[in-house]
Order: C-alpha cells, then structure tokens, then sequence
C-alpha cells in the first residue's frame, strides 16, 4: 500500500473495529486505515464468539450496554438481512431451577420491559416445556427477541462494505508505538510508519496496552477470563430447540453455563468463566510470564480475587472435572449425561477491571487528545457493534478538526 498518511486510523479488526471503521467511512470524505494484528479479521474475541444476537434483556436500564443492544440488535437483524448473512431470530428461555433464583428472575423480567423487549412474557415450570420439552424449572421466562448468528461472516461483511466503500486495511499490521510531531500522529506498526489525525483504539483484549502505549491511563486493566465449550452430540442435539439460560448470578458479568443452537449447526453447552493465564490462553495449556506478572502485580486483581475467590476455584474445578460442568448442566436438561458431550471450543473474554477490584460491567469509552480508546466492551458488543461504531463514529467526527478536513 503506497498510501502512508490517513485521517484516521482504527487499530483492532475485530467486529467493533470493523463496525466503527465503516461507520466512518460511511459518513466521512475521509482517509481511513484500519490495522489488524492477526492475518485475518474476527481472530479472537469476535471469532470465537457463541454466536448469540442478544436481546438486551440482563442490563440495567439507561446503561450503555442496554441503549447500545436493544439498538444494535435491530440494526444488525436489518444487516443480516440486508447482506443475506444466515440467522435466525428463534427467541430464547432463561429457566429458575430453583426458589432462590425467582426474585431474581422476576428482576430480569422488570429490566426487559424496561429495556422495550415487546413480547417478553412469563413462563410456569408447565409452560416451560412448551418451548423446550427437555428442560426442567420452577418458573422461566421467554424472550423473543433473542436470535443466532455466525460473528466471522458480519466482521468480513463490515470489512467488505468499508473498502468498497474507499477504506484502506492491513491485515498482519500489529501496532508497537505512537508518537506526536507537528500535530500529527505517528503509529509504528510491524508494517512501518502510518501517519494519522485521529486514533481510535478497538484494541479488545489489548486495549489498555495500547492506550497506555499512546500516552493515554487507561485507569484499569483487562484480565483476560477463558469460556470453555462443550458441544452435545449429533444424536442428541434434538434436546435443545434453541437456546436456554440459567437466572445469572448478578454479583457478576457472567451468564453462567447455557446451552446455544448455533447457526452453522450444532448446540454448544457453556461457557464456564475460568481465568486465562495467558491473553491469547485458549487452552489450559497456554502461559505468559508477562501476562501474568502484569496481572498479579496489579492491586485490583487481588482486591478483586479476595471478594471472589470461590467462585473461582469453582470455576477451575469445573474446567477440570466433565462431571461437573455436565452437573451445572443438569440443572436445565436433567436427562443430560457425561456421555452426551464432548470438548468444544473456547474463546477468551477481555474483562476490564478497576484498581478497586470492581468488575466494570458496562461499555467503556474514553476520549483523549485526538483520541478514542474502547477499554471495555464485552458481551453484547457483537450484538450492538453496528450501534458501537456509530457512538464511536459520532465522537470522532465531534473531536475532529474540520478546519483542514470535511466530515
């Protein structure tokens, strides 16, 4: 590529990435570079995603997860739709099991009417089996608006309409430092020098990294949780119809093990929510010494290990028992036995945490000096990337300096 100096610059070609960089190719004149470390798009967070549209039912009302889902998710039904992407919108269950989680269920009942789920409806522990014969409860509740799709095939689709559309990306691109000179900004990547007017960082699982690598406190850090799937077999897929949930623990920002049909065929049961001992740590297997000094020398991981620690070794437990994760599983498919399931993937979730030991919960965007900085979206960020990017997008074209360029 000949082209050396941009008006913007998007580091992470994720689907955020993606989707932010095409909304400002949509609504710009602009030079637009988008950078990907990885060799292809969609290699990690996005990638490796349930495929879950979700429905904005968990986050409470007013929040920017809620704002950002309920309206991503119809923007990105109409995407799909529009693109000719597979999915399906098949609506899901969250089931109590038992007397302890119906205040609870009751709650998440409240924040879906709140949020503006039209359709959402209670269900008695009869009604249950009318949606999902196999599952047991005390009481559930059903939420139409929840649907499935591949996470891989929107990213490339983002990426597809932002170069037809005049942007530049590069794929095998990491980006190592930034300086400043003469008002503009100078990004050394592993492919040379790019020169830009603006920076947005949709860095995902090393975000605060590249804030901090720009000059910018990221005022936390992210410590990476791996989600481990099984996925049931061929011969008995037929007892999931489509998706169902547990009542969440709402200590944490976590859905707890579920079992998900998946638009390119197949049901996954999980994720657990085990902390990775690597950012990339896929696998049990997988270590960084750098990682884990950066984590442990880190006030608000301990802070956050002394509140949380039983979870945690519940959590390693059931990484390392099958008999376990198939007895979190029995809680909504009894019938469920260890030889129904066997390994499936894993992805890893970039979970930002304050120097207090708080798990930030909601999306978090910060604004710098010629800057954005994504430090915190998870799950529903697949969901509400369309909604993300043109947040992102509007704050861009808001801080740009239009006295030298027309937005």
């Amino acid at each position: 590529m000949a082209e050396k100096s941009f008006d913007i610059l998007v580091i992470g070609g994720g689907i955020i990435g993606t989707a932010t960089a095409l909304s400002l190719q949509n609504s710009s004149k602009l030079n637009i570079l988008l950078i990907e470390a990885e060799k292809k798009l969609a290699f990690h967070q996005t990638g490796n995603n349930s495929g879950v549209i979700h429905s904005g039912l968990y986050y409470k009302p007013g929040s920017l997860k809620a704002k950002n889902c309920t309206d991503g998710r119809e923007l990105l039904y109409n995407f799909c739709a529009e693109q000719n992407i597979p999915h399906q919108k098949c609506g899901k269950i969250v089931v109590a099991t038992n007397e302890s989680e119906l205040n609870a269920l009751d709650e998440l009942y409240k924040r879906g009417i709140a949020n503006g789920l039209n359709g959402i409806k209670k269900l008695s522990a009869n009604e249950i089996k009318n949606y999902e014969p196999h599952t047991t409860g005390i009481a559930g509740i059903f939420v139409p608006q929840t649907g499935i799709v591949d996470y891989s095939k929107v990213t490339d689709a983002y990426a597809k309409l932002f170069l037809e559309a005049g942007g530049y990306l590069e794929t095998c691109c990491k980006f190592l430092s930034l300086n400043n000179a003469n008002g503009e900004l100078i990004a050394i990547t592993t492919k040379g020098e790019f020169k830009t007017k603006f920076l947005v960082n949709c860095g995902g699982l090393y975000c605060d990294r590249i804030a901090k690598l720009c000059g910018v406190n990221p005022g936390l850090q992210v410590v990476p949780f791996r989600g481990e799937y099984y996925k049931l077999k061929k011969e008995k897929e037929y007892l999931v119809k489509n998706l169902i949930y547990p009542v969440p623990d709402p200590r944490f920002p976590f859905l707890g093990v579920h079992f998900t049909r998946m638009i390119k065929g197949g049901v996954e049961a999980g994720p657990n929510a085990v902390l990775a001992f690597k950012r990339e740590g896929y696998t049990k297997k997988d270590f960084s010494v750098s990682d884990l000094s950066q984590m442990f020398f880190y006030a608000g991981f301990w802070k956050m290990a002394s509140k949380y620690y039983k979870m945690g070794f519940g959590e390693f437990y059931r990484s390392f028992s099958k008999k376990a994760f198939v007895s979190a599983l029995q809680k909504l498919i009894p019938e469920i036995q260890e030889e129904d399931i066997e390994v499936g993937g894993a992805g890893v979730r970039a979970q930002a945490l304050e120097p207090d030991g708080k798990l930030v919960d909601d999306f978090r965007i910060v604004e710098s000096n010629k800057m954005v900085h994504v430090l915190n979206a998870p799950s529903p960020a697949a969901t509400a990337s369309l909604s993300i990017g043109r947040t992102i997008a509007e704050i861009v074209k808001k801080n740009f300096d239009t006295r030298s360029t027309r937005v």
